[in-house]
C-alpha cells in the first residue's frame, strides 16, 4: 500500500479548502485591505463546514494584545470584501461566508507558561532557603 495515498485520502477536502482559505485571506489582509483595524493580525486556522459553505477563520493579533471591539469591528465590516476577493483567486462552486473567531489558544499557552515559569522561580527560591 502506497503511504502517500494514505495520507492524502485521510485529509479532508475541506481541510485542504481551509488550508487554502487560510493563505489567500492572510495575503488578501496584507496587501489589499487598508483599515488598520485589521492590519496587525495573523490568521492562524480556518474551520470549514463539511459542505464548504461557511468558513470560520481564527486570528490573532500581533504584538501580544487580546482581541479588542476596533479589531473584531474592523474584521466584520471587510468580510464582504474579504469574501469578493476570495471569489477571484479560489475555484470554488460556492465562496464560503466568512465567520472570524478570536484564537484564545495563544493567550492561554502564554498564561500557562508564565504559570511554569513562577513555580519553576518558586521551587529555586525554596530549594536556596533549605541550603
Amino acid at each position: 500500500m502506497d503511504i502517500s495515498m494514505t495520507s492524502s485520502s485521510s485529509y479532508k477536502r475541506a481541510d485542504r479548502v481551509g488550508d487554502l482559505i487560510r493563505m489567500e485571506i492572510s495575503d488578501i489582509l496584507l496587501r489589499d485591505v487598508r483599515d488598520p483595524r485589521v492590519r496587525n493580525i495573523t490568521i492562524t486556522g480556518v474551520k470549514m463546514s463539511s459542505d464548504l459553505r461557511m468558513a470560520r477563520i481564527f486570528f490573532v493579533p500581533l504584538g501580544g494584545e487580546t482581541c479588542s471591539e476596533d479589531i473584531a469591528e474592523g474584521l466584520k465590516s471587510a468580510s464582504k470584501f474579504l469574501r469578493r476577493e476570495l471569489a477571484k483567486k479560489v475555484q470554488l462552486r460556492y465562496v464560503p461566508e466568512i465567520i472570524f473567531a478570536y484564537d484564545g489558544s495563544f493567550e492561554y499557552g502564554d498564561r500557562i507558561d508564565r504559570l511554569l515559569e513562577s513555580i519553576q522561580t518558586e521551587e529555586a527560591s525554596d530549594d536556596q532557603e533549605d541550603s
